[in-house]
């Protein structure tokens, strides 16, 4: 049996952690530049409200409502995850983070599955404020599955236990194909084509090799663990990115290309970062960068370019003199550009790739330096080093959060305090 837990509106949560007094207001927490919805409590979502939404867009709904907006605060959200996360692994200790708010748990060899789980729901509230849903079940697709209910139903007081296939067949006729895990909206439309509307549906569909020409393997894999078959296993380490992407949206619309080159310099150095944190190096640099999508009078432009580096690379410098050039090439005057970003891709071991001499290689003296400059930034602070082409100013990287609260937890210059 498979547990999944789950934060409830994880970001106001953690809000009202910190802020006993919004206990019964609702709350809407916001992207950066507090442009989209990024989080929403449930009377906010039973009115409409989804996360993505335009902030304009449902401004009105949530002053209507006496709704409590914050900017994100991914300092509050990230400590107070890790403390979920470690209250939850001492009840189980198989686990596997999921993202910043779910963990799924190997329930293998507990036997009152229904108390343990309403157990571990009461210690994550006791111990960090932060309310939880939990959904059980035969395998990860199924609970999830649960999980969604939990959420739904009151009466199941934020736990549901799916310990037989005649319950599970109950909760699988309430759920629209569009909400099982791993089935997207694209997907759902092409199942609803042929007749399966629910999971249900899905589960004694007889036709499997329809299912994989349609969704591929991983569809048919979905269908058997709705069928209680154990097709996805605890992952007992975090595999590693095959990508990394670093992205923003700007708080107001860049036109000058050297501007843009200093944004995207600073996107590769934090994405480098990433990189040589897991061990590996980069043969594909892309750079975009796009106009405003929600100005519809503006005129649009997506700038997508991307280079081939012939050896693999974590080095910053190289990195970032790479996607200038890929500036150059792709920039476009008399364009607003709203949002940018870096993105690193097909990934090497540092001893599984094969040099070609006639290029330009990493030496051990640009190893070394990297190191150095990443221990430095460790020890004193981040972007205390960095390269030039970053700027000194960083105007263009400046983030609209009028609305933040107080980094209660990392900050000793903003720690609550009880008058």
């Amino acid at each position: 049996m498979y547990a999944l837990v789950d934060c409830n509106s994880f970001f106001c949560s953690c809000e009202r952690v910190f802020r006993p007094d919004l206990k019964n207001r609702p709350i809407v927490v916001l992207s950066n530049n507090d442009g989209c919805v990024v989080s929403a409590t449930k009377e906010l979502k039973d009115l409409g409200i989804k996360v993505g939404d335009p902030y304009f867009k449902v401004k009105k709904i949530c002053k209507a409502k006496r709704a409590a907006i914050f900017s994100s605060n991914f300092s509050i959200y990230g400590n107070m995850s890790d403390r979920v996360m470690n209250t939850i692994k001492e009840y189980s200790p198989r686990s596997q983070v999921y993202s910043i708010d779910e963990v799924f748990c190997d329930l293998k060899g507990v036997r009152d599955i229904e108390k343990h789980v309403r157990m571990i729901k009461q210690k994550v509230l006791m111990h960090t404020g932060i309310p939880v849903g939990i959904g059980v079940a035969r395998t990860k697709v199924l609970s999830k599955l649960a999980n969604h209910i939990a959420k739904q139903s009151s009466k199941s007081k934020g736990v549901v236990c799916l310990t037989n296939e005649e319950l599970e067949d109950i909760a699988l006729k309430r759920v629209p194909i569009s909400k099982v895990w791993g089935i997207g909206k694209r997907s759902s439309e092409k199942l609803e084509i042929i007749g399966i509307k629910t999971a249900y549906d899905f589960k004694v569909y007889d036709n499997e090799a329809l299912i994989q020409k349609m969704l591929s393997k991983v569809g048919v894999q979905i269908k058997h663990e709705l069928m209680g078959i154990e097709c996805f296993d605890i992952a007992d380490k975090e595999s590693a990115k095959k990508t990394i992407m670093c992205s923003r949206t700007f708080k107001d619309s860049i036109v000058n290309k050297d501007d843009l080159k200093q944004a995207i310099s600073n996107y590769i150095n934090y994405a480098s970062l990433k990189l040589r944190r897991q061990g590996a190096l980069c043969t594909s640099l892309s750079v975009f960068a796009r106009t405003n999508a929600h100005k519809i009078y503006q005129p649009k432009y997506y700038m997508h370019e991307q280079i081939k580096l012939v050896n693999p690379t974590n080095d910053t410098r190289k990195l970032i003199s790479q996607g200038v050039k890929l500036i150059d090439r792709g920039f476009k005057d008399g364009y607003e550009y709203k949002k940018a970003g870096a993105v690193l891709g097909n990934f090497f071991g540092q001893s599984e790739y094969q040099i070609n001499f006639l290029e330009e290689q990493d030496s051990v003296e640009d190893q070394k330096l990297m190191k150095t400059v990443d221990a430095i930034n460790m020890k004193i602070g981040s972007d205390i080093v960095r390269s030039a082409s970053c700027g000194f100013d960083n105007k263009v990287l400046k983030i609209k959060k009028n609305l933040k609260s107080p980094r209660y937890l990392t900050s000793f210059d903003e720690l609550l305090r009880f008058s």
